[in-house]
């Protein structure tokens, strides 16, 4: 019966930290109001890019300090201040139409709100679940961000179109503030002392890392393998970030759509697919196997994305840069709790966190200053393809921690089979 109940628990907070990240998602919307700020308010390229790069930098230092503070007080206060703090963001962001001010509002408060809120939904779930499903429990939760561009992106097209910047601002702030503070409410840890079931069919195999022990911040810090994991996680998601922040503008430039919106859409059902398909394929093969493979696929793309010139090619590059780039908000987490334990989860993946905020300089702030230097992104496509090849060399390098528990999870059905 407590298995039963803790599973039913377990999905709420699962499927209630899905719809905490679905709803602040707004983040991935921003290639639509940048190319507004461009043309309403007449800002330059890097101008309105930096709230966008701001909000990024701001969100992981604020999961490195949420992360923590969820360990210490629970998940529930801090997702709740985090909803609260992303609408009021917003909402201060329709009354203001400077660089400056903008950077403060939407890069600050709502970039660390949005910080406060993911740090705070996975740890808990990941909680609730047996260490062989760590892989899937990633890629559900961190799949709702992903999959919010598919409704907000739209939403954001219709409200510029009827509403302009400022009333834009205002509406979606005040819709975050009064559907994620409840949802937050649902969020929590499992009881002291809770173990998740083992799943059925499910027995031990050598040579795969699925159980670490549990390290403290510093004691990760004392490992080489973080800072692989740090430097291929801040080359490999700024690619991603790159398109994300700027598909409507390239779209217009490399392939003439004037209504590039709805890439945004098609990137972000990319997006969570790959979130969910990586934290899958991790489960089986391995964390590291499956970053190899989404750094190939990412770099190849990145070479070739200065060619996708027809409404085709353009949308076939996108996708591509949704998988790989979501795959790696899922595969990180994971890994993270492979090498290093569940219990100190938040604080330690906050620490690796602060690399995908390094990342949103390298490849937004880069790539606003190729454009408007050279008029393209030619150079920043391939800049981006070059940090992948790092990224996939480190991989390469990346080996087991000496004290971790060697073990595989697989069905029993695969091993009669094999």
């Amino acid at each position: 019966m407590e298995n039963n109940v803790g599973n039913k628990n377990g999905w709420k907070v699962l499927i209630s930290g899905f719809m905490i990240n679905l709803t602040l998602g707004v983040l991935y919307s921003w290639s639509v109001l940048k190319k507004a700020l461009i043309n309403e308010w007449g800002w330059t390229s890097s101008e309105a890019s930096l709230p966008y790069s701001i909000a990024i930098v701001v969100w992981a230092l604020t999961v490195l300090f949420a992360g923590r503070l969820q360990d210490k007080i629970g998940p529930r206060k801090v997702v709740t201040f985090g909803a609260i703090f992303t609408g009021l963001g917003l909402i201060l962001s329709s009354f203001i139409q400077s660089v400056p001010l903008l950077i403060i509002t939407f890069g600050v408060i709502a970039g660390g709100g949005i910080g406060f809120a993911y740090a705070s939904v996975t740890p808990p779930a990941l909680k609730w679940f047996h260490p062989s499903k760590k892989g899937m429990v990633s890629g559900i939760v961190v799949s709702g961000m992903g999959l919010a561009s598919i409704f907000i992106a739209p939403l954001t097209t219709v409200l510029l179109k009827n509403h302009g910047v400022s009333n834009t601002f205002l509406i979606l702030g005040i819709l975050i503030l009064f559907i994620a503070t409840p949802i937050a409410q649902l969020i929590k840890n499992p009881p002291e002392g809770y173990v998740p079931a083992k799943p059925a069919k499910l027995i031990e195999k050598k040579n795969s890392i699925i159980v670490a022990k549990d390290y403290l911040w510093k004691e990760m810090l004392k490992t080489k393998q973080f800072y692989f994991f740090w430097i291929m996680f801040a080359f490999s998601s700024s690619a991603g970030l790159m398109i994300i922040g700027n598909i409507a503008i390239i779209a217009k430039t490399q392939a003439n759509l004037e209504n590039g919106f709805y890439l945004v859409s098609l990137l972000a059902i990319f997006n969570a697919g790959g979130r969910l398909i990586a934290g899958f394929t991790s489960d089986k093969i391995g964390r590291v196997k499956t970053m190899m493979i989404v750094f190939v696929l990412q770099a190849v793309n990145m070479i070739l994305f200065a060619n996708y010139s027809t409404p085709l090619a353009i949308s076939i590059g996108t996708a591509l840069a949704g998988i790989g780039y979501g795959s790696l908000l899922s595969l990180f987490p994971s890994v993270v709790a492979d090498y290093y334990g569940v219990k100190n989860f938040g604080g330690n993946y906050g620490i690796l966190y602060t690399a995908w905020g390094f990342s949103g300089i390298i490849g937004p702030i880069i790539a606003g200053i190729v454009v408007d230097a050279t008029g393209t992104y030619t150079i920043a496509y391939l800049i981006s393809a070059g940090l992948l090849g790092v990224a996939l060399v480190l991989s390469f390098l990346t080996k087991p921690l000496g004290n971790s528990s060697e073990v595989e999870l697989v069905e029993e059905d695969e091993l009669l089979s094999a």
